[in-house]
């Protein structure tokens, strides 16, 4: 797994200064969002970036840390919510750039926050299958527009009822991410090699109206990007979803909850991380959590967490390790790995 962070630094704060005017008007005081959220800071890229500029460094430094070439790659997905277009697939210029052979596979993937965890699950069973040897699953997000739009409209709209679909919106951080699969036959020139052991996944797809991203009509021929969050449904809903998959996974993967030695979670902030932990009986100590200084980095967040839990000696070799992420769907997916 290789990452590269967006270089702006963005504080609650910053924001909060914005929305002074719908802040006054209701007597909500500044560090608010901070407060609610856990979240002090998140990171974007510069006006004019172009994500798949931040696919194409995370998926170098990748195969430059491997020792792999493009050529070895059979397959290429990009799983990002963000796109450079609607077509072709943004995968496309990112294994140009890094000269993929003609008879690699190049597609895009979208499933919300899960959109990483599900591109792993789709090479993973291509390597099973006998199709390829190994394939790179890349993605870059980018909050910046989405933010700005949702903040002139808090702005234009100042009611509690947008201030409270809002705020979810306001935790996004921007960033880049590579995963790179093979079937174990290549000697590579890293000690970041982990072993997946499967996935488990559940859906509850009644709730798929609870957090919605894209674009909404503003007049003839006119269309904006919008985002809302019904949060708190959200996050019960999610909650019991994980529940769920929590003992699916364990079964499939035959082992007790006390076997799980560390959990990454996809980043979305405190009330979340705790609501989810407590439901599944995981201590605190066994997480990695990154949301306070990065926000969440939609399906980057997992990935680069579990990168940086790697580099900080958090994540051991021999660990046995679980992926958790519940992604708008609602779609819950947990990876079992041995670190």
């Amino acid at each position: 797994m290789a990452y590269e962070l967006a270089p702006v630094v963005v504080s609650s704060s910053e924001l909060e200064q914005r929305l002074a005017p719908l802040y006054q008007k209701f007597r909500i005081p500044m560090g608010q969002l901070a407060a609610l959220t856990g979240i002090r800071e998140r990171r974007w890229w510069p006006l004019g970036h172009r994500l798949s500029d931040g696919a194409i460094s995370a998926a170098q430094k990748a195969l430059t840390e491997t020792g792999l070439s493009a050529s070895d790659l059979g397959a290429v997905v990009y799983t990002g919510v963000c796109r450079d277009q609607h077509e072709p697939a943004t995968a496309c210029r990112i294994a140009a750039a890094l000269g993929v052979g003609r008879d690699s596979a190049i597609y895009d993937i979208s499933n919300a926050c899960l959109g990483v965890l599900s591109g792993i699950l789709d090479i993973a069973n291509r390597i099973e299958l006998g199709q390829i040897r190994a394939g790179l699953v890349v993605s870059c997000e980018s909050a910046r527009d989405i933010v700005d739009v949702t903040i002139d409209r808090m702005l234009a709209e100042p009611t509690m009822q947008n201030f409270a679909q809002s705020l979810a919106t306001l935790t996004g951080g921007s960033g880049a991410v590579a995963v790179l699969l093979t079937d174990g036959s290549f000697k590579l020139a890293t000690e970041r090699n982990h072993q997946l052991l499967g996935a488990s996944q559940l859906t509850a797809p009644e709730h798929h109206q609870l957090c919605q991203w894209g674009l909404q009509e503003a007049g003839h021929r006119i269309y904006r990007e919008f985002m809302r969050t019904d949060a708190v449904t959200l996050l019960k809903e999610g909650v019991e979803l994980a529940k769920q998959t929590w003992q699916h996974f364990l079964g499939q993967r035959e082992w007790l909850a006390s076997q799980v030695d560390k959990v990454i979670c996809h980043q979305v902030g405190a009330a979340n991380r705790k609501q989810v932990l407590a439901a599944l009986q995981i201590p605190e100590e066994k997480e990695f959590p990154t949301f306070a200084e990065l926000g969440n980095m939609g399906t980057v967040s997992l990935p680069v967490s579990a990168a940086m839990a790697h580099d900080q000696g958090f994540l051991r070799p021999g660990d046995q390790v679980s992926f958790l992420g519940i992604g708008s769907g609602l779609n819950c997916m947990m990876l079992g790995l041995r670190w």
